[in-house]
């Protein structure tokens, strides 16, 4: 039979010897017994690659962290850093003055500064502070073009500080404005030959 064992009418000893066989070890399987027992499962994916689970969620790990700081960092662009800022500035303040006695006598520096750049309605010399102000804070500008109007371009860029006024153009914009010009005349012209008789 299939089993190993005999068919058929069968007597109880012989049974029993085919049964006790049947459950002797084999000694070509020990050693793979043996194997097994200390064995590690292997991983592979779909193609039948062995996968190396370690390097993988070493990868993941870095993947993950370095998705938590792309979002920690949009979630600080969303606050608005300038607000931030401005925020940090203003517990500083606070701390700053928290730690000045309550009572501020005349000769306070900070008391004195704060008083004197606070804006008053009426005060003569504002305009002139604003003026100083604004002309030490202001950045140096390039210098503008001043000089005749130079011919438009098809982009309305005005020139540059440092044109000299000679035009270097292959008279390509010329011609452009010129077909415009002509095609916008032509239409005004048909719309009122069409209108004429009403």
């Amino acid at each position: 039979m299939s089993s190993g064992v005999r068919a058929g009418l069968v007597s109880a000893d012989v049974l029993r010897k085919e049964q006790q066989e049947l459950q002797k070890p084999d000694k070509n399987i020990k050693h793979l017994e043996e194997e097994s027992r200390n064995a590690k499962t292997v991983f592979r994916d779909k193609s039948g690659r062995k996968r190396n689970l370690a390097q993988e969620q070493l990868e993941q790990r870095l993947k993950a962290e370095a998705e938590a700081r792309r979002e920690e960092q949009y979630a600080k662009w969303g606050k608005g850093l300038a607000q931030e800022r401005q925020q940090q500035q203003n517990v500083e303040d606070a701390i700053k003055e928290m730690q000045k006695p309550l009572a501020r006598y005349i000769d306070d520096q900070d008391l004195d500064r704060m008083l004197r750049e606070q804006e008053r309605e009426g005060d003569p010399m504002a305009a002139l502070i604003k003026k100083r102000k604004a002309k030490e804070n202001k950045e140096k500008e390039k210098p503008r073009y001043k000089g005749p109007a130079p011919p438009l371009n098809r982009f309305n860029i005005w020139p540059g500080h440092r044109w000299d006024g000679v035009d270097r153009s292959n008279g390509f914009e010329q011609q452009r404005f010129a077909r415009i010009a002509n095609k916008k005349a032509v239409q005004e012209l048909a719309y009122k030959w069409s209108v004429e008789d009403m």
